[in-house]
């Protein structure tokens, strides 16, 4: 079975959520963990996470994922930046237990001239401070398009970010299709070339999550815009190549293309029917 869903709004509520993806035929979804260009976050409502987590288990959910906000960078030169980025992390990672057993998702940050070594090398210092031997959630660096000083726009460089990792059991890879195309991987043309490379780099069984949108840019443009399914550069065929792709099918596939909630069930309905 395809395990597929979206970006869906948490204005509502986690039990909300489970409801709003079900109505859509989706068996899992992407959330926000708070306000993406901020830092505020809602109280735990621990009857609204028993809601959906019973949701969850009444619908054979696939691991739901939720997502930093873009607004850290825990390789900045600024260290009130860093420290921002390690308050939310901290308290993210804490508000995940609630959820036990999902994945955490986020963009590793730019390096702003400090260079690539010393942004990997913050990186990982960061996520050295922030994982624990306990926790049940595994954090997930997202494959990035290379636009500015950003790290993760080369399989090699999350690579050397998870191997300076301490509990690195604890990390792996959400795969973003619009970004690997915009970064210069070729997945329309050399899907398994691509799937060999990132294997032989970082290994398969690192790779938890794929980010499943088309791209409005040429392969390596380092833009990072998305297009919906179908539309855009990547094409319909490379979706479907990359949903039954025999490494990547058992995957949580997650939708997040220029779409409101009726766009996302289109391209939902549409996925579900040439997944074999």
């Amino acid at each position: 079975m395809l395990n597929i869903g979206c970006h869906l709004s948490s204005a509502k509520g986690f039990a909300h959520m489970g409801k709003e993806a079900l109505s859509i035929d989706a068996n899992t979804f992407q959330f926000f963990t708070r306000n993406p260009r901020g830092s505020k976050a809602k109280a735990i409502n621990e009857n609204d996470i028993k809601a959906l987590r019973h949701i969850m288990e009444e619908n054979d959910f696939a691991p739901l994922l939720a997502h930093a906000p873009y607004t850290l960078n825990p390789c900045s030169a600024d260290a009130r930046t860093k420290e921002f980025a390690l308050e939310v992390l901290i308290d993210d990672l804490v508000r995940m237990e609630h959820l036990p057993g999902n994945l955490y998702n986020f963009h590793p940050g730019s390096h702003v001239g400090q260079g690539t070594e010393a942004g990997i090398q913050l990186i990982a210092d960061a996520l050295n401070f922030i994982l624990t031997p306990s926790q049940t959630t595994t954090v997930l660096l997202e494959t990035m398009s290379g636009k500015g000083s950003e790290i993760g726009g080369t399989f090699q460089e999350l690579q050397r970010i998870i191997e300076k990792i301490t509990l690195n059991e604890k990390v792996g890879i959400c795969m973003d299709t619009c970004h690997v195309h915009d970064a210069g991987y070729d997945i329309v043309n050399d899907l398994d070339g691509v799937l060999d490379e990132f294997d032989h780099t970082i290994g398969l069984d690192r790779l938890k999550a794929i980010h499943l949108n088309d791209s409005k840019n040429p392969i390596s443009s380092r833009k990072d815009r998305h297009e919906k399914i179908g539309e855009g550069i990547l094409g319909l065929e490379t979706m479907v190549n990359i949903i039954n792709h025999p490494k990547l099918k058992a995957l949580p596939f997650y939708l997040e293309t220029p779409n409101e909630v009726p766009g996302y069930a289109q391209e939902i309905k549409l996925l579900r029917s040439l997944s074999r």
